[in-house]
């Protein structure tokens, strides 16, 4: 093979159309994601991207949106339970799964301002 596909660049979410202010405060000031410049030649386009740990999560308008609902990114976390209570206190919906905790897994749900499907997980 003269290939070798090392991971992942980047996750794209799609959001309606002028979403980027609600984007901005979801991503940033909520999940503390820091907002990463666009290509110019992108810009155009709508959207916004943002870097979370070594990876970035782009925000990209989809005409026609519908959110993803069962398709969704996981994220792994350091203290699960710290940013269960800020979610918490920033008055986010949790949804507490525990199908894989028998594999030391903790995990929840919740759903971006745009409906999309997002997963928190840390391993014991």
């Amino acid at each position: 093979m003269t290939y070798n596909i090392i991971g992942l660049d980047h996750i794209q979410l799609a959001a309606p159309e002028g979403c980027e202010a609600e984007a901005r405060h979801f991503f940033n000031k909520v999940l503390g994601w820091t907002e990463i410049p666009k290509p110019e030649i992108l810009r155009k386009r709508g959207g916004v991207w943002f870097e979370c740990g070594r990876h970035q999560v782009h925000i990209g308008v989809q005409k026609d949106f519908i959110p993803a609902t069962k398709a969704h990114p996981a994220f792994h976390v350091q203290h699960l339970d710290q940013l269960r209570d800020h979610l918490i206190h920033n008055q986010i919906h949790i949804v507490d799964d525990e199908a894989r905790a028998d594999e030391g897994v903790r995990r929840f749900y919740i759903n971006d301002p745009f409906g999309n499907r997002l997963e928190f997980l840390e391993w014991a």
